[in-house]
């Protein structure tokens, strides 16, 4: 089982469906889930689960379905759209994470969803020991955001 990083397919046609807002006010709700390097998350990956997601060693850092992000809105230069995240930190964690999902729990009905947006590949198992775990997102600007269509 491998986990490649990728904009998930089914995302792509969801956006063309208008299931997905990322508006810094009033947009959906997404959140990162992270998974160990058991998990199989790729393009193909259509929802969030539970399987071979990480789970605590000790302590309350990490539950089950991730952290909730906060979204930094859509951007647009030239031809590029974006949109970014703030940094997420688990203080105090025990556990290895070999890899994230990001997810969609928001629809416009307000119900609850699990839709996958995108899989990030940490390149390795990553280990916080009774430490923080942070994952960094990159720049919101054209060239560097997490989610970017050119």
């Amino acid at each position: 089982m491998a986990i490649t990083s990728a904009i998930c397919s089914s995302f792509k046609q969801e956006l063309l469906q208008g299931k997905h807002s990322f508006e810094s006010s009033g947009g959906h709700t997404f959140k990162i889930a992270l998974f160990t390097s058991s998990a199989s998350l790729g393009a193909s990956t259509t929802d969030y689960s539970t399987s071979n997601e990480i789970t605590n060693t000790s302590g309350t850092a990490y539950t089950a379905g991730g952290a909730t992000l906060t979204n930094t809105g859509v951007g647009l230069t030239g031809t590029t759209a974006f949109t970014d995240f703030s940094d997420v930190e688990y203080t105090s964690a025990s556990f290895t994470a070999n890899g994230a999902l990001i997810y969609n729990t928001t629809t416009d009905g307000g119900s609850s969803t699990t839709d996958a947006v995108c899989v990030i590949a940490f390149g390795g198992d990553k280990t916080a020991s009774n430490g923080t775990f942070k994952i960094e997102f990159p720049a919101n600007d054209s060239s560097n955001a997490i989610i970017r269509l050119a």
